[in-house]
């Protein structure tokens, strides 16, 4: 295994990364399923909005001190209210959610453990604080996509393994720019949910 430092921060103590992550996040999305043509401008006034939050959880991937990985999380409350939106409706309170943001790798650390440490210290910090509950959603593609790649793998063994599981009613829609397209279309986001509650202490 790489020499791979674990490191969270949390709030404005990330602002001497957040244009590696900003580039990170770019480089990694542009990938199948997300295919996100994404821009460096847009992708600081994301990450600073998590900086501002009190309560954020950046958890970095550090290789000999160069961002390799990170993952993010936040209270739902703080986060765009398109996220918001589906909790309020269907529930649970959106005040008892912890909201995952993304976890990205470089696909060379990929398997050696990192991503099991992004969801541990973020579900560590979730209880810690209080939170009742962990989410993420994840972008919706047709398996027959003509962009799918042959090989790809989804990502849903490991998130039941984690612990989690897709709720239904929990959807929402939101807008980026495909590779190779010129306009925004907006994306289905499934939200996937555990209650961190029932978790043993190691």
């Amino acid at each position: 295994m790489s020499a791979v430092e674990i490191r969270p921060v949390s709030g404005i103590a990330v602002e001497p990364w957040l244009d590696e992550l900003a580039d990170l996040r770019i480089q990694v999305f542009r990938d199948y399923p997300y295919l996100y043509d994404g821009s460096p401008a847009y992708e600081r006034d994301y990450l600073d909005r998590y900086a501002r939050s009190e309560q954020s959880l950046f958890v970095l991937a550090l290789e000999y001190n160069r961002l390799i990985g990170a993952a993010t999380a936040l209270p739902l409350l703080d986060a765009d209210p398109e996220f918001q939106v589906p909790f309020a409706e269907h529930g649970p309170d959106a005040g008892r959610v912890f909201y995952f943001g993304e976890s990205v790798l470089l696909p060379a650390y990929r398997g050696e453990g990192v991503g099991h440490r992004f969801f541990d210290l973020r579900e560590l910090y979730a209880r810690d604080f209080g939170f009742d509950y962990t989410a993420f959603c994840a972008v919706v593609r047709d398996d027959d996509h003509p962009q799918r790649p042959r090989d790809y793998r989804s990502l849903e063994p490991f998130w039941k393994k984690r612990g989690y599981h897709p709720e239904p009613a929990l959807t929402t829609r939101f807008p980026w720019r495909d590779l190779g397209d010129e306009q925004q279309t907006e994306k289905t986001m499934q939200f996937w949910l555990r209650d961190v509650t029932l978790v043993e202490d190691a």
